[in-house]
């Protein structure tokens, strides 16, 4: 019976979920075996393929038409939360070094709004190699979830039929974070599937985006809680320019981030955050 329940991100739509599950099982035990502790069991990970889901719900996210694709304009409305998410995480000091400078694309899509392009333009100062377009393509998706209530509910009960009486952790990563802790936060789980539940694993969380937590319904200044007495711990690598390079804990007590270096090449990885030792100390503390 699965001990752990892993929620995915997105830009998943081209995988499976035996894929993903072979993936973040390997990370996993590579973090596992750096800590001197044995593999996890084969069936100790269930992965739910919820892009899979909202594919065959939406017919937007599969292979063949992808609404998020670079090439599909973004809405007056993606246009906006993304804005607004940036204005959220940008540096004021970057901005203002660009807001004189004439708009230079430097690749970004020709149809942005002066807005986005040089709230964009701004945080490529701080993560460079394409940080601020990375960042909108991801908003997209996020703001999918957070404002599309029919589809977010199937996606969460999906991932509630993963659990069961002996599942102890959840790994969220990216916007699974988001699904996760939304899944847990509604009490949408049997209570004897999720009667076991010790520990809240986010990865790479957009949770640090005031925006994000609004699209919960979770006021500004309002502390992130979790039902029960669920350890939430946070891990987060400071160059992720998903997360805007900070943790959690400043936004709750009950939070404990933990610091990770994911390298330059893609801060944001999942597998690069599942392989650390911090997540395989929380595996090994609360499923072995």
């Amino acid at each position: 019976m699965a001990r752990i329940v892993g929620v995915h991100g997105i830009r998943q739509s081209r995988t499976s979920k035996e894929q993903l599950t072979n993936d973040w099982s390997r990370a996993l035990n590579r973090g596992l075996g750096e800590l001197g502790r044995p593999d996890l069991s084969a069936d100790a990970l269930e992965l739910p393929h919820w892009t899979g889901l909202l594919a065959r719900g939406a017919n937007h996210l599969g292979p063949e038409e992808d609404r998020f694709d670079v090439a599909v304009p973004l809405s007056e409305e993606e246009v906006d939360f993304a804005a607004t998410a940036l204005e959220e995480v940008v540096r004021q000091e970057d901005l203002a070094r660009v807001q004189q400078l004439e708009l230079q694309t430097l690749g970004l899509p020709q149809l942005w709004p002066a807005r986005l392009t040089r709230l964009v333009m701004a945080y490529d100062r701080r993560f460079p190699r394409g940080g601020g377009k990375l960042f909108v393509s991801m908003m997209r998706e996020v703001r999918f979830y957070l404002y599309e209530p029919d589809l977010a509910a199937h996606v969460r009960a999906l991932v509630a039929e993963s659990f069961s009486g002996s599942t102890a952790v959840v790994i969220g990563h990216s916007l699974g974070s988001v699904i996760a802790y939304d899944l847990l936060r509604r009490g949408e789980i049997a209570p004897d599937r999720s009667s076991g539940v010790r520990t809240l694993v986010t990865c790479g969380s957009p949770l640090t985006i005031p925006s994000v937590r609004r699209g919960l319904n979770v006021t500004d200044g309002e502390p992130l809680k979790l039902p029960g007495d669920i350890a939430w711990v946070n891990v987060f690598d400071p160059g992720d320019f998903i997360t805007g390079g900070t943790g959690l804990s400043a936004l709750s007590p009950e939070i404990t981030d933990a610091e990770v270096d994911n390298g330059i090449g893609n801060p944001h990885s999942a597998l690069r955050y599942l392989r650390s030792t911090q997540v395989a100390d929380v595996i090994a503390e609360s499923c072995q």
